[in-house]
């Protein structure tokens, strides 16, 4: 374009791809790109009407480029020549694309008229009368389109809803076997070929096909030909089915099975057969399989099938290396044969095993206690015990000749042990009818002998009844016998003052006697049988506050495996002390006894509090005397020694008289001594705080020590002394100082009760494990109601005019003898005085010990 004269001309550039509209209101790309023919058709005239415009005005260009022939005129003039250039080469381009779109136009065009010709020829094909097609589009969920006819003498109807709806004219299973293939083709593009039956019999080839868009299912009317080719198609279809089933069935088959060539070479073998001989067709698919039968057998088999197809044999084969017993049932036509075999091995072993199971019963059976009889179907005697005979008596060459039931039930009524019935005939009928019973029937027979037989008969599943005879004549006494028992046992815990209570293992009361409401004052309405433990347990407590029920909660419902008996005593509120005892039951249950304590507990308390104040007035005694003891000693012994200086003239001379008086202060004192030292002694020993100095004791210089310490004693009132010692050992192991004690106190008491003038024997011996001393006097014995208590402490025997000690000397000796494990004995009697033994043990090395 040209500005106006005097404006200066601006170019609108013009970017690459965009659309610049036509006069038409059409566009074309920028960039030259091709539209559609028409539209570049219209373009072109319009280029070819500017450039005509340009030319005409080419002379005043002209003119204007001589009349001004600036740089800028120069520069706009060889603008307008390539514009001019450009518009020619455009308009030239436009009419050559014109000419191709007319051409292409044409192509289209007659495309479109073969299509037509196409369609036309294809809805000719689809709509004849032998043929339908229902066709569904594979992108779209919309509804079949049916296109074409069947004729009408096929079933088919015409409408689409009742086409479509395939089980109101095709049979019921033709209808379920198309259904399923088309909707495996529609969603999985399983291809199908099928012959479908209608309900009038006609045959009809259904093929469903699956194309990039659609899923199309034809339906074919067949003809006569095509009939038959159909039926035979269909026959089979039916025989592969028939055929895979059965090959099926013999691959799960459990039982061997195989098939041969008519050259008797096997083809086929299922997996129980591969089992059998140790084939594994998994690992070893190409191995040939392994013959099951020997020569022999198939010699056998190959004789029968001359004569006959079919034939059965039962024989013992040895396969794989084990002897099995085979049923084999073999077939044989002209096109081959086959067979299968049945392992009866484990059947066989059974049967061996049941018989001798059944052996075995039967001697049990012998053996029971119980009369047992079994009758067939037809009521024969089959078996009987030992027991079934001597019950009734009867003769074995009868029994073993199998008679019937009525004929043995005759018998029986016959020998008298059967009591008589009234009415016999229908008695026995009602006994015979367990033969025609499901159940098992219970009869009491009284026999006139007094015995009571229950009769249990118990039908066989295969016919027959097994008779049980229980004697329980004796049973029925002891229940009898046992029911007087429990009555007079509930009318002794009714009665007895003890209260007594019986809990079940669910923690309920099981038995309970009043004794035992009264003595916890509980409601009678509680205290009853079902009543649960917790329950009795609430009630004693609310009513006598801290009770042992808690313990005994835990042990009637506890899980303790032990199940001990459980002691205990409890004080009510109302001063009441009960003793109560938990022991256990068999089944689980737990006895509680409760007694009434409170008077024993009572005078238990009381002798107990006697008795420790008993133990502290001796202990009082003890420490008093001990005290006592101690204190006396330190003034005796002074005494003692200032007698001992007087005695020796150290102070000046002593007159006759005070000489005298000396003497028998000097007596007294060592008399006072040696009875302090008793009490010393006997106070050490009760508190247990004397000890034993074991070593080796010189007997014999034991003996002689003790006489000459006596001498003076026995001097003083004209006695002797013999010390026997001829079967004394040379040793022993006790404490020497004590034995030495416990000798002199034994002479000392001898010499109080011997008479002036007599012998005192001091004697020694050695027996198997001790050793014995005895001391003998011969006073006039001890009486028989002092020698209970000559070993008591304080006790004299002596008469009276004799002398005698404080009573501590045989108390001493008893104590210090039995420090040594030892034992002391007194014999005595009229005229033949007193022995007083000590049995020490021959060795006494350990006994080092506190006494007591």
């Amino acid at each position: 374009m040209f500005a106006p004269p005097g404006e200066r001309a601006v170019r609108q550039p013009v970017k690459r791809g965009s659309r610049v509209p036509y006069e038409d209101g059409g566009q074309h790309a920028a960039d030259g790109c091709r539209l559609m023919p028409l539209r570049i058709c219209g373009g072109g005239f319009a280029m070819g009407g500017a450039a005509l415009m340009v030319l005409a005005t080419t002379e005043q260009a002209e003119a204007a480029i001589l009349a001004d022939l600036s740089t800028a005129n120069v520069i706009m003039t060889a603008i307008l020549a390539g514009v001019l250039g450009a518009a020619f080469l455009l308009t030239f381009w436009m009419i050559r694309e014109r000419g191709r779109a007319d051409a292409l136009n044409e192509e289209l065009r007659n495309r479109v008229s073969d299509l037509a010709s196409a369609l036309q020829r294809n809805e000719s094909l689809l709509n004849l009368r032998d043929q339908r097609l229902v066709i569904w589009a594979r992108q779209e969920e919309g509804r079949a389109e049916l296109v074409g006819h069947l004729p009408p003498d096929c079933g088919a109807p015409h409408e689409r809803s009742a086409f479509l709806a395939f089980g109101r004219w095709l049979t019921g299973r033709t209808a379920a076997e198309l259904e399923t293939a088309i909707i495996a083709l529609r969603d999985n593009g399983e291809p199908f070929d099928m012959i479908a039956a209608s309900r009038n019999g006609t045959l009809i080839e259904v093929i469903g096909r699956l194309t990039p868009h659609h899923s199309i299912v034809r339906f074919l009317s067949v003809s006569a030909m095509r009939a038959e080719h159909v039926a035979l198609k269909a026959e089979h279809d039916e025989t592969r089915k028939s055929l895979h089933l059965l090959q099926e069935l013999a691959e799960a088959a459990p039982l061997p099975v195989w098939m041969r060539d008519g050259d008797g070479t096997l083809v086929y073998v299922n997996p129980a057969y591969g089992r059998l001989t140790g084939l594994d067709r998994e690992k070893n698919p190409a191995e040939p399989p392994v013959e099951l039968l020997d020569n022999a057998a198939l010699e056998m088999f190959n004789r029968r099938h001359g004569a006959e197809t079919r034939t059965r044999q039962e024989m013992g084969l040895v396969v794989a290396g084990d002897k099995r017993q085979l049923d084999i049932t073999s077939v044989r036509t002209a096109e081959g044969g086959a067979g299968l075999a049945v392992d009866r091995t484990e059947t066989l072993a059974l049967r061996d095993e049941l018989e001798r199971m059944a052996q075995s019963h039967a001697l049990t059976l012998d053996r029971l206690s119980t009369a047992i009889a079994i009758f067939d179907r037809d009521e024969k005697l089959r078996f009987y015990n030992q027991a079934f005979q001597s019950l009734f008596g009867m003769d074995t060459p009868f029994l073993e000749s199998a008679p019937s039931n009525t004929l043995l039930l005759d018998r029986l009524r016959q020998e008298r042990v059967l009591a008589e019935q009234p009415e016999w005939r229908r008695w026995k009928d009602n006994i015979l009818s367990a033969y025609r019973a499901i159940e098992s029937q219970e009869h009491w027979w009284h026999l006139p002998d007094g015995r009571t037989i229950r009769v249990i008969a118990n039908p066989q599943p295969k016919g027959g009844v097994t008779w049980i005879f229980e004697n329980l004549t004796e049973q029925m006494a002891l229940q009898s016998r046992y029911t007087q028992a429990m009555r007079v046992q509930g009318e002794t815990l009714e009665n007895l003052a003890e209260g007594v209570v019986v809990f079940g293992p669910d923690g309920k009361i099981r038995l309970a006697n009043p004794a035992f409401t009264s003595l916890w004052s509980l409601p009678a309405d509680l205290v009853k049988e079902g009543v649960h433990i917790s329950a009795v347990r609430a009630a004693a407590d609310a009513e006598h506050g801290e009770t042992p029920w808690a313990g005994l909660l835990s042990l009637v419902t506890g899980f303790d495996e032990s199940r001990s008996t459980r002691q205990g005593t409890t004080e009510l509120s109302d001063g009441m002390i009960l003793g109560w005892t938990a022991a256990p039951l068999p089944a689980g249950q737990f006895m509680v006894t409760f007694v009434d304590q409170t008077d024993s507990v009572r005078v238990a308390r009381a002798l107990k509090d006697k008795n420790e104040a008993l133990q502290r007035a001796d202990q009082l005694k003890n420490d008093f005397v001990q005290h006592v003891s101690y204190e006396l000693r330190s003034p005796l012994t002074n005494i003692i020694g200032f007698t001992d200086l007087l005695a020796t003239g150290m102070a000046g001379p002593l007159t006759e008289m005070q000489g005298e008086y000396i003497d028998h202060i000097s007596t007294s004192s060592a008399t006072l001594l040696t009875i302090v030292n008793d009490i010393l002694d006997l106070a050490t020993v009760d508190a247990g705080m004397m000890q034993l100095e074991i070593e080796e004791v010189d007997v014999p210089a034991l003996l002689e020590q003790s006489g000459t310490a006596i001498a003076p004693r026995l001097d003083e009132d004209d006695l002797g002394l013999v010390i026997v010692s001829n079967h004394a050992p040379a040793q022993i192991n006790a404490d020497p100082e004590r034995l030495r004690q416990v000798l002199q106190n034994l002479l000392s008491n001898a010499a109080n009760h011997a008479p002036a003038g007599s012998t005192i024997e001091l004697s020694c011996r050695q027996t198997s494990n001790a050793v014995e001393f005895s001391v003998h006097d011969d006073g006039p014995g001890v009486d028989p109601a002092v020698l209970a208590h000559v070993f008591k402490r304080f006790q004299t025997g002596g008469r009276a005019g004799q002398k005698h000690g404080a009573g501590l000397g045989l108390a001493i000796v008893k104590s210090l003898v039995e420090l040594h494990d030892g034992e002391v004995r007194v014999e005595t009697g009229p005229e033949q005085g007193t022995t007083v033994t000590c049995r020490l043990p021959y060795s006494a090395s350990g006994l080092t010990h506190a006494a007591e």
